[in-house]
């Protein structure tokens, strides 16, 4: 039997490799990429956050050729407008005020490049907040959480007590389903030993 090829995560997020820890799942590296994460003029959300997964699988797996390489991007949309991270406090008390009392969407797309081939899906979580009041959206900004975080906010923090309804994968809007990561590694001849 041949040795395991490496898995390197292209990602430098913490929480994507505790999510992956969780399934049993230790990546051999972390290398994030560095892409132009900008979106393309009517560019839809699921085609963003597909292309960005796939374009970070990409840039990693030119580099490292003989490893599987495990990408994933967040996207957070009302309707056709993204909210990307935050720049500062004032976005993202804009984006709480937009999400207040709103459903919105959560496009989490996972790429895994092995062997020349890149293959990917999209997971589409459906996520209801709360109205929010003026004092919660202040504490929220001032703790600081939205920092670096697709849409202004993290819900496996402060803010999971705003949200009043989720449909579809909850580890999705953390930063990765775990389903349809394993499938893909497993797709891609990667399995957890």
């Amino acid at each position: 039997m041949s040795a395991r090829p490496e898995l390197v995560l292209a990602s430098a997020s913490p929480r994507r490799v505790e999510l992956l820890a969780l399934v049993g799942i230790v990546p051999d590296r972390i290398e994030p990429a560095d892409i132009d994460e900008s979106p393309q003029k009517g560019e839809t959300p699921p085609r963003l956050a597909a292309r960005l997964a796939v374009g970070k699988a990409g840039a990693v797996a030119a580099r490292s050729p003989d490893a599987v390489v495990l990408a994933a991007d967040t996207v957070v949309a009302v309707g056709r407008r993204l909210l990307e991270k935050a720049a500062d406090e004032a976005e993202a008390e804009r984006f709480l005020r937009l999400l207040s009392g709103r459903n919105h969407r959560v496009l989490t797309g996972v790429a895994v490049a092995a062997g020349g081939k890149v293959r990917h899906r999209v997971v589409d979580t459906r996520v209801t907040f709360k109205v929010l009041s003026d004092a919660e959206i202040a504490a929220y900004v001032a703790s600081g959480e939205w920092k670096g975080k697709a849409g202004g906010y993290g819900i496996q923090g402060r803010a999971g007590a705003f949200v009043t309804r989720i449909v579809g994968s909850y580890p999705a809007v953390m930063g990765l389903p775990q389903p349809e990561t394993v499938n893909l590694l497993a797709g891609a001849g990667w399995r957890a030993s």
